[in-house]
């Protein structure tokens, strides 16, 4: 019977006990077949769920045929667990039941890999992730094919032949086999993994036609994290927390992950630090740990994470990135890259090595070799907006506006609501001297949360720039109330805004607002003077204003001033409030 899974409110409703037995079920099932990782991610939960008492598993017994092959399979198994994969191939050539059938196909598909993996690891020059092949690809998608039409494969090698056509840049077909696959074997965690890996967009993953059950909760958290919907994720990752498993060390990773991706450094540190105590020797997800670390400049807990999983395993691509990011924050960008590099030798697949090694050779001038890395990384996964931006500030640098607006698109593409990324947009098409869609960036990036407080002096200084002094005067007015209630403007802007509002309101007449910025413009060195130079020019204009006003009392026509309010508008008609610039914007 399968697991109750019902949607409750905000909460899940998810029977433990079933849960708990379709777990056990899996492990054995992945144990068998040497797939090590969903072995592990089924493991792991179940130990979550130790006090849980699992539902009776139902027994089913061998077929004739695997029991009559099981020499074999023993046999094969062994040299599988030992990484000798030819060996277990050739000793299970000729069987026929779909157990050592799958063993047979997954040891040739892995010691492909592995032959793959160990050309790069003798390679001297730079690692190219797009000339790594293995060649048994093409030979097992033929043999795979013909047992696929004669609807011969188990969901175990449906999840094998996925595997291959996507490696093989078929995507759709892959797609269609992966969700056969689930299907027929859903608790098998390692093809939804696959599947995740080929879900675009949101609708396409609504429209995956999947089981309904408690497994598709923790994929759909997982696209969720991958499309960088982070507030869908830290949902569904709290309601899975909050259904029984909260002490499941990999919801905690996932739910760091997610408060990582929307900026919330403190509260992912704060997460991966219980990880690390429940789970000291988990060497998973470290490598993300060490860059907020990094970024918080936290040099103390890097150092000491560096020597911990270093202890653990030195030979991991975790451990080698988060040495490189140890050295990367003692400026010996060097000795950073040939760790970075160590991680590709090690798994040439490994997304997050490539980026970094990026940031590193753009800390040592080396452009083109960044460029390279980027690519790479892109290469791997689409999906990485980092990898895009990164390349967009890359050719920024180099002063080509019109590269650097195409990758900063893809990324925004990633990331539609990411201020960060509509500002440098906007930059970029303010440098190619398209000034009404520089406006609509800015705009956008405000309205969505404008992360680094940037978007609205720019929006400011971009009317001031065309003449807009009403709409400019607007934008610096929102950018001062900002910067001042939330302490985030910086110097050289904040003094910008104050020279400008006290100029243009002393233009109108507006003393008192002319001369509260003119003081505000005082308490700066660098518009210090401009602001005492307002503040004379203030008192004079206030004395005549004064002088004219007693004359008029007196009574004397020829002396009277009459003065009208300047409210004077961009096309040279009268205007009454400022509005807000009414920009739309489509991603």
């Amino acid at each position: 019977m399968a697991a109750i899974l019902t949607l409750q409110g905000r909460g899940l409703d998810i029977n433990l006990s079933d849960v708990k037995r379709d777990l056990q079920k899996s492990i054995t099932e992945c144990s068998q077949r040497g797939l090590s990782q969903s072995v592990k991610w089924c493991a792991e939960l179940s130990f979550a769920l130790k006090s849980v008492k699992p539902t009776p598993l139902e027994q089913v017994e061998d077929r004739e045929d695997f029991l009559a092959e099981f020499d074999e399979y023993t046999l094969a198994k062994c040299y599988f667990d030992l990484r000798e994969y030819d060996r277990a191939a050739h000793f299970t050539d000729k069987c026929q039941s779909q157990k050592v059938y799958f063993l047979h196909l997954y040891a040739r598909y892995l010691g492909g890999e592995k032959k793959k993996y160990d050309e790069v690891a003798d390679l001297t020059g730079p690692i190219q992730y797009k000339t790594m092949k293995n060649e048994t690809l093409k030979a097992l998608r033929i043999e795979l094919s013909k047992k696929y039409t004669e609807n011969k494969l188990d969901g175990f090698c449906l999840y094998l032949y996925g595997i291959v056509l996507k490696k093989l840049e078929l995507l759709k077909d892959a797609e269609n086999v992966l969700v056969e696959a689930v299907r027929l074997e859903p608790y098998h965690w390692g093809a939804w993994i696959e599947l995740t890996s080929l879900v675009t967009d949101k609708d396409k993953l609504n429209s995956l036609a999947v089981p309904d059950l408690w497994i598709k909760e923790f994929f759909l958290a997982r696209a969720y994290l991958e499309l960088q919907l982070n507030e869908e994720a830290l949902k569904k990752y709290t309601a899975l927390s909050e259904a029984g498993f909260s002490k499941s060390t990999y919801i905690i990773s996932q739910i760091a992950m997610a408060h990582h991706s929307v900026r919330d450094m403190n509260r992912a540190v704060e997460l991966f630090g219980q990880l690390q105590k429940v789970d000291p020797y988990r060497l998973e997800n470290m490598d993300i740990y060490s860059n907020l670390l990094y970024v918080k400049e936290m040099k103390a807990e890097l150092s000491f994470l560096a020597h911990q999983v270093c202890e653990v395993d030195k030979y991991r691509v975790e451990t080698c990135c988060v040495i490189g990011n140890y050295y990367s924050l003692r400026s010996q960008h060097e000795k950073a890259v040939l760790y970075f590099q160590r991680a590709l030798k090690l798994n040439p697949h490994y997304l997050s090595a490539w980026t970094l090694m990026g940031h590193e050779y753009m800390e040592m001038k080396n452009t083109p070799a960044a460029i390279e890395a980027y690519r790479q990384a892109i290469e791997l996964n689409k999906r990485d907006f980092r990898a895009w931006y990164c390349l967009g500030q890359t050719y920024e640098i180099l002063r080509m506006p019109s590269y650097s607006l195409y990758y900063y698109r893809q990324a925004q593409q990633i990331r539609p609501n990411d201020s960060r990324m509509l500002v440098a947009l906007g930059e970029s098409y303010e440098k190619l001297e398209k000034m009404q869609e520089a406006k609509k960036c800015y705009w956008r990036a405000y309205s969505v949360g404008d992360i680094e407080g940037t978007a609205l002096i720019k929006l400011a200084k971009l009317h001031e720039g065309q003449g807009e002094e009403e709409k400019a005067a607007n934008f610096y007015t929102k950018y001062v109330e900002q910067s001042e209630a939330m302490g985030t403007g910086m110097v050289e802007e904040q003094c910008d805004a104050y020279r400008f509002l006290a100029t243009y309101h002393l233009k109108r007449r507006n003393f008192e607002e002319a001369s509260n910025y003119a003081h505000k413009c005082c308490e700066y060195t660098v518009t210090r003077e401009e602001g005492k130079a307002i503040q004379t020019e203030i008192s004079q204009l206030r004395a005549i204003e004064e002088a004219g006003s007693a004359d008029s009392k007196d009574g004397g026509d020829g002396g009277s001033i009459t003065r009208q309010p300047l409210n004077i508008s961009h096309d040279g008609g009268t205007s009454g409030q400022l509005s807000p610039m009414n920009l739309t914007f489509t991603p």
